[in-house]
């Protein structure tokens, strides 16, 4: 029975991770070519899930087929959170590149605010139910359970990840956004459009966000303004797990986290005796981070970080 448990647990966390891992690619890679962490990311996040609720909301009872449905609403959600972010870069981000590190973080926090008021007043406050559009039976793998959206997750993940490791190591794309990150001088009098390299990037990092958001809403049937903050702050906390600026090391951390917190939300009530229920599982990751930069500031994976000197 106890074996039961932890493999449902580890599923449970590996579901979770993989979306952690979607989130956290976008810190990394705007980490790496800018060295700048872009914490209105998990509010592309949001915007995503709330574009991709509302689309659903209309479609739902069209007659189209419901898998379908969950395919347009995802890309909806795309094209709008990549006009978004590019819109965040260009206005709020480009005029601050050679600013004191602390003024890019401070204009981050100010359009986080910005960007959940407006997404309160345009979707209201009051959370929205995000329907089924897969089946609801689970799937048995030995004694455990996982739900069809569970491992349509776990599908989506690993494609996305794979496909994005592929891009930046074997693509001229790839090629210029690594040597962008490596020093954007010496890349721009090679022919690289440093600011081509890291408008695309903003892009790739959004378009991430906003399946991973269409999941998140997928996974738990609710999608509210607020509903980017969390996941957010646990994928930056998965980046710097695996080593900030490493994409390897933010799936690797994505991963970790999930498992971590998933496993400790299934025993912590054993381990305190009933004192903490599972509902304390946030606390995981938070301890995980605190741990991470007092004992391995780099990551698990060490950290690239360009050399711009």
């Amino acid at each position: 029975m106890q074996f039961d448990i932890l493999l449902q647990q580890i599923l449970n966390g590996l579901v979770l991770g993989s979306v952690y891992a979607l989130i956290a690619l976008g810190y990394t890679m705007v980490y790496g070519i800018l060295q700048l962490i872009n914490f209105v990311h998990g509010d592309v996040l949001m915007v995503g899930a709330m574009v991709g609720v509302t689309v659903v909301s209309m479609l739902a009872t069209s007659g189209l087929p419901l898998p379908l449905v969950l395919v347009i609403a995802v890309a909806c959600a795309i094209p709008v959170c990549v006009i978004l972010s590019l819109l965040i870069e260009r206005v709020a981000y480009r005029p601050l590149r050679n600013a004191p590190k602390l003024a890019p973080l401070i204009t981050a926090i100010g359009l986080s605010i910005v960007i959940q008021t407006v997404a309160m007043i345009i979707w209201k406050p009051n959370p929205i139910v995000f329907p089924d559009l897969l089946p609801t039976k689970p799937i048995e793998i030995g004694p455990a359970l996982l739900a069809p959206k569970q491992l349509l997750i776990l599908v989506v993940s690993a494609v996305l990840m794979i496909g994005l490791l592929l891009l930046v190591n074997r693509t001229k794309l790839g090629r210029a956004m690594r040597a962008t990150a490596e020093n954007p001088r010496i890349a721009g009098l090679m022919g690289v459009n440093a600011n081509q390299v890291i408008a695309v990037t903003f892009a790739i990092g959004a378009s991430l966000a906003a399946v991973a958001g269409v999941l998140v809403a997928m996974n738990y049937n609710i999608a509210q303004f607020s509903m980017g903050f969390i996941p957010g702050l646990k994928a930056f906390t998965a980046a710097v797990l695996g080593g900030i600026g490493n994409l390897g090391g933010a799936v690797l951390g994505g991963l970790l986290l999930g498992i971590i917190e998933s496993l400790g939300a299934g025993y912590i009530g054993d381990i305190t005796g009933g004192f903490l229920g599972s509902h304390y599982q946030d606390i995981f990751a938070f301890v995980v981070l605190i741990l991470v930069l007092v004992f391995r500031p780099s990551g698990l994976m060490g950290e690239r970080v360009a050399d711009r000197a």
